[in-house]
């Protein structure tokens, strides 16, 4: 089969995810293209035969893409490890792990994902890691990610406006401090969800 062309080979990926021709699909996980092996992947989960084991494997592929893929894939499966690409070497696998960390609240390793998301929303280069660390542990409602959430308001403003996004998670006079100081934002989008979030925090 890798005798074929790399494009036919990805085309042949997607009809067998479609089929759920799971022979092929696990011959093609192991395919020198990684376009390859990342259609095989999200052919194996459109068929709901997607094995943690050959998804963990996956995730620790030499090519970014095929992470990434693999990290979208993992928000579905809780028992594979995401702690390796979150500290992924890409921005992007990052990225993306920390989108799929923040769909997993029955993470067994809920913990140490939420020190590795604390870590990222404070720490990393890439304001989009910032602002999908922040995202995550809102959507996880952290209790330890409350302060990172915090630290937040004074990024970019993407990251900004995530994080008053994040907010509504938690409670206290900080959070109800750093919302009203949010209202006078210079990035309306900011404003505009600080005024939002207290207002229905008034009405209730």
């Amino acid at each position: 089969m890798t005798t074929d062309p790399a494009p036919r080979r990805r085309r042949t990926a997607a009809i067998a995810g479609h089929q759920g021709d799971l022979a092929t699909l696990r011959a093609l996980c192991a395919d020198p293209d990684p376009a390859v092996r990342a259609t095989a992947l999200a052919g194996l989960q459109r068929s709901g035969a997607l094995d943690d084991a050959v998804l963990q494997d996956a995730l620790a592929d030499a090519d970014a893409g095929v992470r990434r893929r693999a990290a979208e894939l993992a928000a579905t499966h809780p028992l594979v490890s995401l702690l390796e690409v979150l500290a992924d070497r890409d921005a992007l696998v990052a990225e993306m792990a920390a989108w799929a960390a923040g769909e997993r609240p029955g993470d067994p390793q809920l913990d140490a994902v939420t020190v590795q998301l604390v870590e990222l929303a404070g720490r990393h280069r890439d304001p989009l890691v910032r602002e999908a660390a922040v995202a995550a542990l809102g959507s996880l409602e952290a209790p330890d990610g409350r302060a990172a959430v915090l630290a937040a308001m004074q990024d970019k403003p993407n990251v900004r406006r995530r994080a008053v996004l994040a907010l509504v998670a938690y409670e206290g006079d900080e959070v109800d401090a750093a919302l009203r100081q949010a209202t006078e934002d210079r990035d309306w989008q900011v404003r505009t969800a600080a005024e939002e979030l207290l207002r229905l925090s008034d009405a209730d």
